[in-house]
């Protein structure tokens, strides 16, 4: 395989193939979301936009979430835009950046000094009230601490008033 034919949402035979070899993948997990995340290297540009465009309107979603985080290099703006019109649900760090998508959250929170981070409790009050609890969302711990710091996301999630 060529490194240069995978990825950036490409029409290329590498980039199908893992879209159904990952589709296959949640059909056996009953997964009923999907995570895409870009490199920071993902930049606006046209080709990359276009490509984005072309591959999530060609491809066979299942009725499955799709879930996008673009990391660097595109605007607030676009980000909104492209998540209306493709029915993707935008994936941020909200410590960070606000989603676009605030009725559908995926929150990925990867530790405010880095991934060695451990988030204190009112930080984990904070991300509580940034969720949407009345509907589907996610919350994923991306630090070193992940494991303890979702039990206690959960703790406090669970025990505050909805």
């Amino acid at each position: 395989m060529k490194r240069h034919q995978a990825g950036y949402f490409r029409s290329t035979e590498i980039v199908i193939e893992a879209w159904e070899t990952t589709l296959a993948s949640a059909k056996a997990l009953r997964a009923k979301t999907i995570l895409f995340q870009c490199p920071a290297s993902f930049r606006q540009s046209v080709e990359n936009i276009s490509n984005l465009e072309k591959f999530m309107s060609s491809i066979d979603r299942r009725n499955m979430n799709l879930c996008w985080e673009p990391l660097k290099g595109l605007g607030y703006g676009l980000v909104g835009s492209i998540c209306k019109a493709l029915d993707l649900w935008h994936v941020v760090d909200p410590f960070v950046c606000k989603t676009t998508t605030p009725e559908r959250c995926y929150f990925r929170v990867h530790g405010r000094n880095g991934w060695r981070y451990q988030y204190e409790p009112n930080e984990l009050e904070e991300l509580v009230s940034l969720s949407n609890r009345s509907r589907d969302g996610y919350v994923f711990f991306d630090n070193s601490k992940m494991t303890e710091d979702a039990l206690a996301f959960c703790n406090i999630l669970y025990s505050s008033d909805p």
